[in-house]
C-alpha cells in the first residue's frame, strides 16, 4: 500500500540545493518521518484500529477536541496533497504532449493545448479517474496500487541502469519566455568528477514552471510532499485485515526503502547531470533513459497512485469524523456507505473539495500549505504517543517497543522547527486555525466515551506532586483553609455549599455525606449510584469541590470516618463545617438556585425530598455537639453555619454601592464575659476566616467591621489602639467599632455569684480552650438573650456575621444546654458563622 513519490522530485531538489543540502534535506525529512513512524507503530500496536488512521489514533489518545481538529487538518492535508499530485501529473502530461508555447498547432505527439483552463480540464479528467477507482472500493485500489508498484519498480530499475548504460549526450530544453520559447542545452556527462564537484553546493534559481525564486525552505516544502506516503497505510486502517501487523512492517519498510533510493538517486544525478539539466528539465530522466516510454509511464503511474492514495485517505478520515458525530449534522451525509461498506459519499465529498483546490493551478503554490498541514499532523501523532508514554497507564502496552518519550519529543521539535522554517506565516495561520477548531469542539462537541489522556496525565502529575507535598514542611505563612462541609441533603444546602466555596481560598474543599445503612445487610454499595448525582451537583453549582460519601451506623461515626480518611497526604481537611442544629424546617434552595432555574435544566433526581417539619431528625442534639467535640479533639477547626440559606449573595453584593455590604466580626467569646480576650488562637482564626471571605472575588466590595466589647474603666482607647496595631501587623483592613457592654456583663455577674459572694473559682485553661468547663451552667438565658440583642442592634445589618464559638463542655450531659445557648445567641441574626479555631493560622513574617 505504500506508493512511490514523483521520480523526478530528486532532480528538482538536487538541481537547486546541491548534493550536500539535498542529503541534509533528506536526513531532516526522514528524521522527522522516522520519529513519527515509531509513534505510529506504537499506537497502532496498542489495540484494535478502526477507520481514520492518524485521526483515529489521535482522537482515541488525546480526546475528541484534539482528534477532531487534527482530523480536519489531516483531511485538508490529504485533499491538498491529492490536488498537488494531480497538478504534478498534469504538468508531466503537458510537458510530454503539450503544444509548445508560441505555436498555434502541435506537431507529432505535441497535440494538447496549454492554458490555465485546459490544464484545469486535464486535472479534472485525471481526478475523475481517481474518483472511479475509489468509488469501486479499497480492494480495487489495493490491486491498482500493487500493479503501479510493479511498474514503478521496473522504472526504477531502468533508471538505475540508464545512469551506467547511457552515453554522454546533449539534451535540448525548451523554456517558456514571454509568449514564445527559448532553447537551452543540458548535458548528461556520464560519471564525471567535475560534474559532481559542480553539483555539490547549492545554487537556487527561479522555478521555470512558476517563475518563483527557490530557497532552502521552498525546495524542502516540495520535497517533503514526496515523503508523506507514510500515512497511506494508517489511513487505510479500517480496510486492512491486520492493521496492527501490517502498519508497522509496511511503513518501516517503505521509509527505509525510499530513503535509500532518494540518496542513491541524488548521488547518481549529481555525478552525471549538469546543473542546467537538473534545474530546467524536471523530466530529464526520460531523456537519458534507455527506454523513455517506460519512464513516462512510471511517472504517470506513480503520480496517479499518490493522488488516489491521498483521495481515498481523505475520504476515510472524513467518514471517521462523520461517524464519530463530532461535527453533528454538518458531516451527516458522509456517513452513507455502499452495500460493501465503502463510504461512497465521503469519497464524493472529498473529490469535490479536491476539485476546488485544483483551481489554484500551480503545483508549488500549495506545496508549502500541504507540507505544514502534514507536519502539524505528524507533530500531533508524536504528541499522542508522548502523552500515552508519560501517562504510564498500565493498559498502554504496545507490542512495538522501539520508541521512547525521547523519540516522540524529537519528532515534535523537528516538525515545529521545520513548519516555521518553511513559512512562518502559514505555520502561524495553521496553528491559529487548529486552536479555533479546538475551542469550537471543546464547547460544542458531545462528550465521548473514548477516555481522555488529559485525565491520565493529570493523575500522574498530581500523584507525583502529592508525594512531594510534605506535611512536615508546613508553615503558618502558607496556611490555607481546607474544608470538609457535611451535607445531609443538597436540596437544603445549595447556598451554604456556595458560601463555603468562597471561604476555601484555593484550598481543599470536600462535600461530605453520611448514609445511615449497614453494608452487611445490603446486596451492593448504595453510594455508587449516588456519586454521579453529587458530581453533577458540583458541576452545576460551579464549585471547586470533591465529593466523599460514606456508610455508617450513625452520623457521628460517619463524620469521624470522613475526618480521618478524606484527602491524601498534605491535602487533608483542617476545618469542619456543619449546618446549625435547630428546629427550623429545611427549605428547598436547590430548585430556586440560578443553576437550576433554567427550563432546560432539571434538579438532580438522585437526591430525596427534604424531610418534613414533623419528621424526626437523623441525629440528636447530644450527637451533634459530640461531632463538634470530636473535631476539636482531632485538632480540626470548626465552623457552624446558621441561616446561610437565607443569604442572597447576588443581591447583597449588587445592592447600592453606598454603603457597601458589611461583614460583622465579633472576636470575643460572648458566652464568657469574664474574659474579653481577642488575641487568642480562636479569635485570630475567626479574624482570618472573615478576611479570607473578604478576599474572595465576589466579596471584595464588602467591608469588614470588627466589634470590640469594652467596659467602663478599662481604657477602651488603649485597647482599640492595640487591636488596630494587631490588624496592621496582620495586614487586615477593618473598621473597629467600640461596643460598651457593661449592662450585659452586669446581668452575668448578678447570676453567677458564688456562696461566698465572689465569682466562681476559675480553672486554668490551656491554649485554645477558651471557656471554663463549668461556664456553661453559669451563663443565664437572660444574659445570652441580652448578648444576642447587643449583636442584633449593630447597624446597618450585615451580609454575614462571624461569632466566636466556645468549646463544648467536658461534661456530655451539658451538651443540650450548650446547644441551647448557641441557639439563643444566634437567634434572628440572619446569616451567621460560629467559628472555633485550634491552630495558628496568622503570621506577621515575610
Amino acid at each position: 500500500w505504500a506508493h512511490w513519490p514523483l521520480p523526478s522530485l530528486t532532480g528538482f531538489v538536487v538541481g537547486h540545493a546541491g548534493l550536500y543540502q539535498a542529503l541534509a534535506m533528506f536526513a531532516v525529512a526522514y528524521f522527522i518521518i522516522g520519529m513519527t513512524v515509531l509513534s505510529v507503530c506504537a499506537i497502532a500496536t496498542n489495540g484494535a484500529l478502526d477507520a481514520g488512521g492518524a485521526y483515529y489514533m489521535i482522537s482515541r489518545a488525546l480526546g475528541p477536541e484534539f482528534g477532531g481538529s487534527i482530523g480536519i487538518m489531516f483531511f485538508l492535508a490529504n485533499v491538498c496533497g491529492s490536488a498537488l499530485y494531480v497538478l504534478g501529473l498534469v504538468e508531466a502530461v503537458v510537458d510530454s504532449f503539450g503544444i509548445p508555447p508560441g505555436q498555434e498547432a502541435g506537431t507529432g505527439v505535441h497535440v494538447l493545448p496549454q492554458s490555465y483552463w485546459f490544464e484545469l480540464l486535464y486535472g479534472t479528467v485525471l481526478l475523475a479517474l481517481c474518483l472511479l477507482v475509489c468509488l469501486v472500493g479499497a480492494s480495487i485500489y489495493a490491486k491498482a496500487t500493487f500493479l503501479i508498484f510493479l511498474i514503478v519498480a521496473a522504472v526504477l530499475g531502468t533508471i538505475l541502469v540508464s545512469f551506467f548504460a547511457t552515453r554522454p549526450l546533449k539534451v535540448p530544453i525548451r523554456l517558456p519566455k514571454g509568449n514564445g520559447t527559448e532553447t537551452d542545452n543540458g548535458f548528461f556527462t556520464g560519471f564525471s568528477l567535475n560534474t559532481l564537484r559542480d553539483n555539490l553546493g547549492g545554487q537556487y534559481e527561479e522555478d521555470y514552471t512558476t517563475g518563483q525564486m527557490m530557497s532552502f525552505s521552498s525546495v524542502f516544502a516540495v520535497m517533503f510532499n514526496g515523503c508523506t506516503g507514510i500515512m497511506a497505510g494508517s489511513n487505510m486502517s479500517g480496510d486492512l485485515k491486520r492493521p496492527s501487523y501490517s502498519i508497522p512492517r509496511g511503513t518501516i519498510s517503505a521509509v527505509l526503502f525510499t530513503y535509500l533510493v532518494y540518496n542513491l538517486l541524488a548521488f547518481l544525478m549529481c555525478a552525471t547531470c549538469n546543473r542546467i539539466l537538473l534545474q530546467k528539465d524536471y523530466g530529464f530522466l526520460r531523456d537519458i533513459s534507455i527506454f523513455p516510454p517506460l519512464v513516462t509511464v512510471g511517472i504517470y503511474a506513480a503520480t496517479l497512485s499518490a493522488a488516489m492514495s491521498n483521495l481515498i485517505g481523505a475520504s476515510r478520515i472524513l467518514y471517521a469524523l462523520a461517524r464519530d458525530d463530532l461535527f453533528g449534522r454538518a458531516l451527516a451525509l458522509a456517513k452513507k456507505t455502499s452495500a460493501s461498506g465503502n463510504p461512497v459519499m465521503a469519497v464524493i465529498l472529498s473529490w469535490l473539495v479536491v476539485q476546488v483546490v485544483l483551481f489554484s493551478g500551480k503545483l508549488n503554490t500549495i506545496a508549502s500549505v500541504v507540507t505544514i498541514f502534514f507536519l502539524l499532523v505528524y507533530a500531533t501523532v508524536n504528541l499522542a504517543c508522548l502523552a500515552l508514554e508519560w501517562a504510564s497507564a498500565p493498559n498502554f502496552r504496545p507490542t512495538f517497543r522501539y520508541f521512547t518519550w525521547h523519540t516522540c519529543l524529537l519528532g515534535i521539535a523537528g516538525c515545529c522547527v521545520m513548519m516555521f522554517l518553511i513559512s512562518p506565516v502559514s505555520a502561524s495561520a495553521s496553528l491559529g486555525f487548529l486552536l479555533l477548531l479546538l475551542l469550537a469542539l471543546h464547547y460544542l462537541s458531545p462528550s465521548s466515551t473514548w477516555g481522555y489522556i488529559s485525565q491520565a496525565l493529570i493523575f500522574h502529575q498530581v500523584r507525583k506532586y502529592l508525594l512531594m507535598l510534605d506535611v512536615r514542611k508546613d508553615h503558618v505563612k502558607f496556611w490555607r483553609p481546607q474544608m470538609l462541609l457535611m451535607v445531609q441533603n443538597p436540596r437544603g444546602s445549595a447556598r451554604l455549599i456556595d458560601f463555603v466555596n468562597d471561604l476555601k481560598k484555593s484550598g481543599l474543599y470536600v462535600l461530605g455525606h453520611v448514609e445511615l445503612q449497614d453494608l452487611d445487610m445490603l446486596p451492593s454499595d448504595p453510594l455508587q449510584p449516588q456519586q454521579d448525582s453529587w458530581l453533577s451537583l458540583v458541576d452545576k453549582l460551579n464549585v471547586k469541590a470533591f465529593v466523599s460519601l460514606t456508610l455508617a451506623p450513625s452520623v457521628r461515626h460517619g463524620v469521624r470516618q470522613l475526618l480521618f480518611t478524606s484527602g491524601l497526604g498534605g491535602m487533608r481537611p483542617n476545618t469542619l463545617v456543619l449546618g446549625f442544629y435547630d428546629d427550623e424546617a429545611p427549605q428547598d434552595g436547590l430548585s430556586r438556585h440560578p443553576a437550576f432555574t433554567s427550563t432546560r435544566e432539571e434538579v438532580p433526581l438522585g437526591f430525596p425530598p427534604l424531610r418534613a417539619a414533623t419528621t424526626p431528625k437523623l441525629l440528636s442534639a447530644r450527637e451533634y455537639v459530640g461531632i463538634v467535640a470530636d473535631a476539636l479533639k482531632m485538632l480540626r477547626n470548626v465552623l457552624l453555619a446558621r441561616q446561610l440559606e437565607s443569604l442572597d449573595k447576588a443581591w447583597e453584593l449588587r445592592r447600592a454601592a453606598s454603603p457597601p455590604p458589611t461583614i460583622h466580626v465579633w472576636p470575643v467569646n460572648l458566652l464568657r464575659p469574664d474574659s474579653a480576650r481577642y488575641a487568642d488562637t480562636c479569635s485570630l482564626f475567626l479574624l482570618q476566616m472573615a478576611c479570607v471571605l473578604n478576599m474572595a472575588r465576589a466579596w471584595r466590595r464588602a467591608r469588614l467591621r470588627l466589634f470590640l466589647c469594652v467596659e467602663a474603666g478599662t481604657m477602651p482607647h488603649a485597647q482599640e489602639e492595640k487591636l488596630r496595631q494587631l490588624l496592621k501587623d496582620l495586614r487586615i483592613q477593618a473598621q473597629i467599632q467600640l461596643v460598651p457592654w457593661d449592662a450585659i456583663t452586669r446581668l452575668h455577674w448578678q447570676t453567677c455569684q458564688g456562696p461566698s459572694g465572689g465569682p466562681a473559682e476559675e480553672e486554668e485553661d490551656e491554649e485554645g480552650v477558651v471557656n471554663f468547663p463549668t461556664n456553661t451552667t453559669q451563663v443565664s438565658d437572660e444574659y445570652v438573650c441580652a448578648a444576642n440583642k447587643l449583636v442584633l442592634e449593630q447597624s446597618p445589618a450585615p451580609a454575614v456575621r462571624f461569632l466566636y464559638l466556645p468549646r463544648p463542655p467536658a461534661d456530655t450531659s451539658l451538651y443540650p444546654l450548650y446547644l441551647h445557648q448557641l441557639e439563643l445567641l444566634t437567634r434572628g441574626l440572619g446569616p451567621t458563622v460560629l467559628v472555633h479555631g485550634v491552630s495558628a493560622v496568622t503570621s506577621t513574617q515575610l
